[in-house]
């Protein structure tokens, strides 16, 4: 970065704290996870000099021969990877994608199905505060207070119930693997269109580790970073009858020009996603997963669910007489990011809820194993148990600096 140093040491030492912190800590929150450098040259290249309005081919600005070519070899990677129909990849985020399936397939005020947020699901699928739920008439399932998990007789009933024109299925703190079929099944009976939010498993899903909704589904958006590893994104899958409305409602509809560099950043993680190895890591990651989930249950704490199908696991922190925020700063002291969570029913406020968060995509992109993620979840336990002991704090604080040596953050 030598010419960041010339012209902005003040922000270059910012971003030289933050690499450092990355590389002596440990990344437990589920939604991040580390780019190659490949990824991040493209993210930095002079594609972020271009403007691109329109399609391949079908630009409103001149010069546009080498972008219609990356994003093109984008579009021709993802349906290799995915499987999909037709694919958008210019959405700038996960919740413009989810706004743009919306605006190209209903209309304000009708009727959606979707996860309740503090029971799993994503802000974007229907919570007040947000504009899916200002604009859209969402009604919400639950996950079964006994299970943990989503009850498909639950979820037919409301559907038969309210006749939602849409019926979501997706996460954004649920362990457990979602049955496509049968919200397919649930939809097909009431004539509602089906969209799957795969966000969080993408990455997964890619690795052919859990099964991929997009062979059922009318519409699959994604986030292009967590379990996928590509840079901060979007894409939107459909089929064939949807993607001139897609199209449309991406651009001009919610969006001006694309972000050519990171069209291409994508364009790398689909390609990095479509090798062999990448499938050892996303079974890595549920084994990971399992390994952390299993170690904390035997060590008395409450998973939701009780256990996990894929990269997250939601734990009910009060069981050890502190509430989730607290857990959070307690772990982020010793070197260990994970971010509150509310869990299903929680009595307490979202801000300061019951539950934290754990992810392993982002330590086993670090080449973290079943045997690292056993530590890591010991480290947790005690940690919180020894929360009150500064002296006992740094030693694990200590644990954590030689674990990550062990796995270096970039090689």
């Amino acid at each position: 970065m030598s010419y960041l140093s010339k012209t902005d040491p003040s922000i270059l030492n910012l971003i030289t704290k933050e690499t450092s912190r990355q590389e002596h800590g440990i990344e437990l929150i589920a939604s991040e996870n580390y780019t190659s450098k490949a990824v991040m040259e493209a993210t930095g290249s002079t594609l972020t000099n271009k403007y691109s309005e329109g399609y391949v081919g079908k630009r409103y600005y001149g010069g546009n021969e080498v972008i219609d070519e990356v994003e093109a070899l984008a579009i021709q990677r993802c349906k290799s990877l995915f499987g999909c129909e037709h694919v958008n990849v210019q959405p700038l985020s996960g919740s413009p994608a989810n706004a743009a399936v919306y605006f190209a397939t209903i209309k304000p005020g009708d009727k959606v199905l979707g996860l309740q947020l503090d029971h799993g699901g994503h802000l974007s699928h229907g919570h007040p505060v947000n504009f899916s739920g200002l604009l859209y008439n969402f009604t919400q399932y639950q996950v079964n207070k006994d299970t943990g998990r989503i009850d498909m007789d639950q979820v037919r009933e409301i559907a038969l119930r309210e006749r939602p024109k849409m019926i979501i299925a997706g996460f954004s703190a649920y362990s457990r693997n979602l049955d496509w079929q049968a919200f397919k099944s649930i939809a097909d009976e009431i004539g509602a269109i089906t969209f799957a939010d795969i966000a969080h498993i993408a990455g997964l899903i890619a690795g052919q580790a859990i099964e991929s909704p997009v062979p059922y589904f009318d519409i699959v958006t994604t986030t292009t970073h967590k379990t996928l590893r590509g840079p901060r994104g979007a894409i939107i899958m459909c089929k064939e009858k949807f993607a001139k409305d897609i199209d449309r409602a991406v651009f001009p509809g919610m969006q001006g020009g694309p972000h050519d560099h990171m069209t291409a950043a994508k364009a790398v993680a689909f390609h990095e996603a479509l090798q062999p190895e990448f499938k050892v890591y996303a079974k890595d990651v549920i084994a990971n997963a399992q390994a952390m989930a299993a170690e904390l249950i035997a060590r008395g704490h409450r998973i939701i669910s009780g256990g996990t199908d894929n990269h997250l696991m939601v734990v009910d922190m009060t069981v050890k007489g502190v509430p989730g925020k607290e857990a959070e700063k307690i772990l982020d002291e010793v070197g260990i990011s994970t971010s509150r969570s509310t869990i299903p029913f929680d009595t307490r406020k979202p801000m300061d809820p019951s539950g934290v968060r754990l992810g392993t995509a982002a330590i086993t992109t670090r080449g973290f194993t079943v045997a690292d993620s056993k530590a890591v979840a010991s480290v947790i336990d005690r940690a919180i148990e020894q929360r009150a002991d500064k002296v006992a704090l740094e030693g694990i604080r200590g644990e954590i600096s030689e674990l990550c040596k062990k796995h270096p953050l970039y090689i």
